[in-house]
C-alpha cells in the first residue's frame, strides 16, 4: 500500500533550493531593473522613398554593453534550472569577447568565481572588462584550444563549463517570454511595415538566428532570416553544404564567424547567408557611425552591409517592406583596433575600395 505523505513533506524544499531560488530571484530582479533596448530607424532617403525602411535594435544599451547580455542571462538561468550550477560553483566559458564580459557580470551578481578561456592575443580592453566584473582570464596559444581548456578547468575546479557554442540555441525560450524576437515585433507594431521582410543578424554561436528563426515560424510571420557572415567564417559553407566537418581559417571580425561549425548554428532556420569581406565590414561600421553620430562595432558593420544589399535588391525588384538588424555593441570597445586607421591598415588592409562600394550601395 502506498505510504501517505504529510502536507509538510510535500512542500518541503529540495536540498540547496534556498540558494537556487535566491540566485534566480537575483537574475530576475536584475532583468526588471533593465529597460528594453531601443529600436532605431535609419534615415536613408534613397530607400525610404522606395518604400523600404531600415531599423537597428540597439543592444549596446544593456548593462554589459552588448547583445551577449541576453545570452549570458539565458545561459545562467538554463544552467541553474538544470541543476548544473550550485552555490560556490566556478563558472567557466570559452570566450574572448562580449559573452565573457556578460557572464562575468552575472557570476559577480551571484557571487560565483568566473574564468574566461581565451587566446593570448585577446585585446587588453576586453581583458580589462572581464576583470572589472571580477573574472579571471586563462590564456591559450591557439584559438582552437579554448574548448578543451575550458572543459579541463571546469573539471579541475568542480565547476561548470557554460559552453555558449552548444547551449545558445536552446537556452532561450524561442516562443516568446521576452526574447529578442518578441521584443523586435512588439516594437515594430506601429511602423509603416510592421512585419519585417528580412531580419539580419550575425552568427558567433548561432543562438540569435535560431531564436529568431523559430519565433517567426511559430508566429507564422512572413519574415526571412539572413545571416551576415564575415570572411574566414565556416558558417556560409556549412549552410550551402550541410557538412558539419568543415573548417575555415576563422573570422577577423570580432564576435561573429567561427573556424568550426558550432552546435548552436541551425542552418535550416536561416533563409540566406550574405558573405561580407572584412574591409566592407569596417567601411560600413564607419559610415554607420557617422550616420548615427556615435561609434558602433565591426559586427554591426557586417550586418549593415547585408542590410544594404537586401535593400538594394528589394528596390531593384520594386518590393516594399522593412529590414531589421542589430546594433550589437558600442564602438568605444574598438577604439584602438577597428576605429584606428593604422591598426586597420596593418591588420586588414586598405579600405578605400570598400568605401566606394558602400557609397554605391547607399546611392
Amino acid at each position: 500500500m502506498r505510504a501517505m505523505l504529510s502536507p509538510s513533506s510535500l512542500s518541503a524544499p529540495a536540498a540547496g533550493s534556498g540558494w537556487l531560488h535566491e540566485a534566480i530571484a537575483r537574475i530576475e530582479a536584475d532583468y526588471q531593473r533593465s529597460a528594453d533596448t531601443h529600436l532605431i530607424p535609419l534615415p536613408l532617403p534613397a530607400f525610404a522613398g522606395a518604400g523600404i525602411d531600415l531599423y537597428l535594435k540597439d543592444e549596446s544599451t544593456h548593462p554589459t554593453g552588448s547583445l551577449k547580455h541576453r545570452l549570458a542571462r539565458s545561459l545562467f538561468l538554463y544552467a541553474l534550472c538544470n541543476g548544473w550550477v550550485r552555490e560556490g560553483s566556478t563558472i567557466v566559458e570559452a570566450s574572448s569577447g562580449s559573452t565573457a564580459v556578460s557572464e562575468a557580470y552575472f557570476a559577480r551578481l551571484l557571487s560565483l568565481p568566473f574564468v574566461a578561456v581565451m587566446p593570448r592575443s585577446t585585446s587588453a580592453e576586453k581583458i580589462a572588462l572581464i576583470e572589472f566584473y571580477g573574472g579571471r582570464c586563462h590564456f591559450v596559444e591557439r584559438a582552437g584550444d579554448v574548448y578543451d581548456a575550458a572543459r579541463a578547468i571546469a573539471a579541475d575546479t568542480g565547476g561548470h563549463y557554460m559552453d555558449q557554442f552548444t547551449y545558445a540555441e536552446r537556452a532561450t525560450d524561442w516562443r516568446g517570454n521576452n526574447n529578442i524576437a518578441e521584443s523586435m515585433f512588439t516594437q515594430m507594431a506601429r511602423e509603416r511595415h510592421p512585419v519585417p521582410r528580412w531580419i539580419v543578424v550575425g552568427a558567433g554561436t548561432g543562438g540569435t538566428s535560431a531564436t529568431i528563426g523559430r519565433y517567426v515560424r511559430y508566429q507564422r510571420h512572413a519574415t526571412q532570416v539572413c545571416v551576415a557572415d564575415p570572411a574566414g567564417s565556416v558558417f556560409s559553407a556549412y549552410h550551402r553544404t550541410g557538412d558539419a566537418t568543415l573548417t575555415a581559417p576563422g573570422s577577423r571580425i570580432e564576435g561573429i564567424g567561427r573556424p568550426r561549425v558550432e552546435p548552436s548554428f541551425i542552418r535550416t532556420l536561416v533563409n540566406r547567408m550574405e558573405e561580407v569581406a572584412d574591409d566592407d565590414s569596417v567601411a560600413a561600421m564607419r559610415a554607420l557611425s557617422t550616420l548615427l553620430g556615435r561609434r558602433v562595432g565591426p559586427s554591426t558593420g557586417t550586418n549593415f552591409v547585408a542590410m544594404l544589399r537586401l535593400a538594394q535588391e528589394m528596390r531593384t525588384q520594386g518590393q516594399q517592406g522593412s529590414i531589421l538588424s542589430l546594433l550589437c555593441d558600442a564602438g568605444e570597445r574598438y577604439l584602438p583596433t577597428y576605429h584606428d586607421d593604422a591598426w586597420v591598415q596593418r591588420c586588414l588592409g586598405d579600405c578605400a575600395a570598400a568605401h566606394g562600394r558602400l557609397q554605391a550601395l547607399l546611392a
